[in-house]
């Protein structure tokens, strides 16, 4: 049965692996991989002396990293205000409106959020006729360019971290909470001293996990929003290697930088498990 899945996973997963040694090369279509020049770490060299590449990296880490905290933070501090609604239809049916956006395409969300956003969009006519703001560049503003990922992301990603919060306080033995109250604590204690310390080993397993996407900002989203007024803000390592490697044609350069990405994954995700295994005993097997 998983016959399929392996041939595909080998087929667009590991056979194209051999590709990487492009970046190492001055690599040519017409010539291919065998005709190629080989020049050895040329382009990695280049990639750190390349006059965008620091503000590039900077703007990624800085992107993913306060995605990573506020899709922590925010899907935590909602299941634990959702935990205590006591009416179970209105509990489920919140529970799936904000489940929902998690199965939409940037695609489709960035066409919305572009005509929602525009200086003569909605949310700016909403802003001049009840406030008397005038029109924000939303995506043509760096920094209300960051703000507007940050916030559209939190608002798709949510959903899904609030299920997994939800399933964690599903696991939390109820004596605890019989035996607070019997001792006289209210909600406010229980949630305190029962459930805050029972969602510590997965908080813990969530975030040391997320480590590995520090590089990883959203190619999708960036991609679908973003446009050359805001590259100094909102540029990524994805979008970049995106418009050099494809668009330009610096198959070897794009590679390189495609490479150093992962490594630097490769390496926080290592860290990261063994954080995990460390403060919340997680295993993968």
């Amino acid at each position: 049965m998983i016959l399929p899945a392996v041939i595909l996973q080998l087929i667009f997963a590991y056979i194209p692996l051999g590709g990487l040694v492009i970046a190492f090369q001055d690599y040519k279509p017409f010539l291919k991989i065998t005709g190629s020049k080989w020049v050895g770490l040329d382009h990695f060299r280049f990639m750190f002396t390349y006059p965008d590449s620091k503000q590039i990296i900077y703007n990624t880490a800085f992107i993913a990293g306060v995605k990573i905290i506020c899709n922590i933070v925010v899907p935590f501090t909602f299941a634990l205000l959702l935990n205590e609604v006591r009416k179970t239809f209105f509990k489920r049916t919140v529970q799936t409106m904000v489940y929902l956006p998690f199965f939409i395409s940037w695609v489709f969300l960035g066409g919305i959020l572009r005509d929602m956003l525009d200086s003569n969009g909605i949310v700016n006519t909403l802003l001049g006729d009840w406030f008397g703001i005038e029109s924000i560049l939303f995506l043509g503003n760096g920094n209300w360019f960051r703000f507007t990922v940050i916030v559209s992301d939190i608002w798709q990603q949510f959903g899904f971290g609030t299920i997994v919060y939800l399933a964690a306080l599903a696991s939390v033995n109820p004596s605890l909470y019989e035996a607070a109250e019997v001792d006289g604590a209210s909600r406010w204690k229980q949630t305190i001293h029962v459930t805050l310390p029972s969602l510590t080993p997965i908080v813990i397993v969530v975030g040391t996990l997320a480590m590995g996407n520090i590089l990883n900002a959203g190619f999708d989203q960036i991609f679908n929003l973003y446009a050359p007024l805001v590259y100094d803000k909102g540029d990524i390592i994805d979008t970049f290697v995106y418009r050099t490697g494809i668009l330009n044609g610096q198959y070897s350069f794009g590679t390189a930088i495609g490479i150093f990405k992962s490594l630097v994954g490769f390496v926080l995700i290592v860290i990261g498990y063994r954080l995990a295994y460390k403060f919340a005993d997680y295993k993968i097997f």
